[in-house]
């Protein structure tokens, strides 16, 4: 966490509510205005059931993208993702999530998230974690599922546990990137500027959370190309166990958007999909997502 300013370390309480989802992972924060001060008990309350519950859903946040940054930027530094042609104009902080066309060109990653994730998995120090905020939804689709990575491993066979605890795997953005274009037209072409931006990464296959000390899967089918120094085919059947188990029902939290929601989710516990939207149903989110560190 970052230190907060000066004007909000003596803010008044906001007197807010969480309340658990009954679901695997989640909880509502309620009666809270992050566009408002928020003092340091209030906010370490807020960091205290965030690590509780992994996803924490701000409602009714009628808020500004520089007041999206800011609380944000409370739990840490933030990313500048490497599509820059998605960046919101002067906030380069948010990436625009957006199947929206003006003019004939895409406002922002219209695909994003197609396949269970975690977010920048593939750079050294992964995110912490990302704070979508709902802007324009679709009448129906557009859902959000979150799978419970703890969970997943402390389900897992004492046997295989023991096996894959000392693995790592290659992560690389680029892993599906051209089957993602042959879908979508509109996802960009890489420049090789880009491309150097996301060179694969080295992760563990279970990472222990650095500030609760519990242990997660950490692979995905969008990032993890293979399991270092195990033959092809032995990693790829490995990987194929894991990612099944991984998103098995009972880990899952479905997210059902409603209007100015924000939802920060926890990249060190969990992985994230998109359900997908209709083609001709209008669909517009800003993200930030905040920089992690090396996992262990």
């Amino acid at each position: 966490m970052t230190a907060a300013p000066t004007s909000e370390v003596n803010a008044p309480s906001q007197h807010f509510e969480v309340r658990p989802f009954d679901a695997p992972v989640g909880a509502e924060v309620v009666g809270l205005d992050i566009s408002k001060p928020i003092n340091t008990e209030d906010f370490t309350r807020l960091h205290k059931a965030h690590l509780d519950h992994h996803v924490l859903v701000f409602r009714d946040q009628q808020i500004t993208p520089q007041e999206h940054i800011d609380f944000s930027r409370r739990f840490g530094p933030l990313e500048i993702h490497v599509l820059h042609q998605f960046q919101l104009k002067n906030h380069p902080e948010i990436l625009i999530v957006s199947n929206i066309k003006e003019n004939g060109e895409p406002i922002g990653l219209g695909d994003a998230g197609v396949y269970w994730h975690s977010d920048i998995s593939y750079k050294p120090n992964p995110s912490l974690g990302s704070l979508l905020h709902a802007q324009e939804l679709p009448s129906e689709g557009g859902d959000t599922l979150f799978a419970n990575q703890h969970l997943a491993w402390e389900s897992l066979s004492p046997e295989l546990q023991w096996r894959i605890l000392p693995l790592k795997a290659e992560h690389s953005y680029l892993a599906k990137y051209e089957e993602l274009r042959a879908k979508n037209p509109w996802r960009p072409k890489l420049s090789q500027a880009q491309i150097e931006q996301v060179a694969p990464a080295v992760q563990p296959v279970v990472r222990t959370h650095p500030e609760t000390g519990r242990k997660a899967l950490f692979v995905s089918e969008h990032f993890t190309t293979r399991i270092v120094d195990l033959p092809q085919d032995e990693s790829d059947a490995l990987l194929a166990e894991l990612f099944a188990h991984s998103v098995k029902p009972e880990f899952v939290y479905r997210h059902k958007w409603a209007p100015h929601d924000l939802v920060f989710w926890d990249n060190r516990s969990l992985m994230h999909l998109a359900a997908g939207t209709p083609d001709h149903l209008r669909r517009r989110l800003n993200r930030t997502t905040i920089v992690g560190d090396t996992p262990f």
